[in-house]
């Protein structure tokens, strides 16, 4: 999950050396936390938090396949 994370940010902001993708586990699934430049916040969140909503609806499938549930945060 953290490779689709980052290579769909990577797709996108125009600085892709500044993303960052770091998996922590808990008692509720994993949590993916996604960095990127201030500059490409906006990018990566989309009109309306569009794109955003977009890849935490793919990492919920992703979790889901693999019996596990996981969110993403835009740090």
């Amino acid at each position: 999950m953290k490779e689709l994370v980052e290579y769909i940010a990577k797709s996108i902001v125009n600085a892709p050396d500044d993303v960052q993708v770091t998996e922590e586990e808990d008692e509720q699934g994993v949590i993916l936390k996604l960095q990127v430049a201030d500059d490409d916040k906006g990018r990566v969140i989309g009109k309306q938090g569009r794109i955003a909503e977009a890849m935490r609806t793919l990492i919920r499938v992703k979790a889901a396949k693999a019996g596990t549930r996981a969110t993403l945060e835009i740090v």
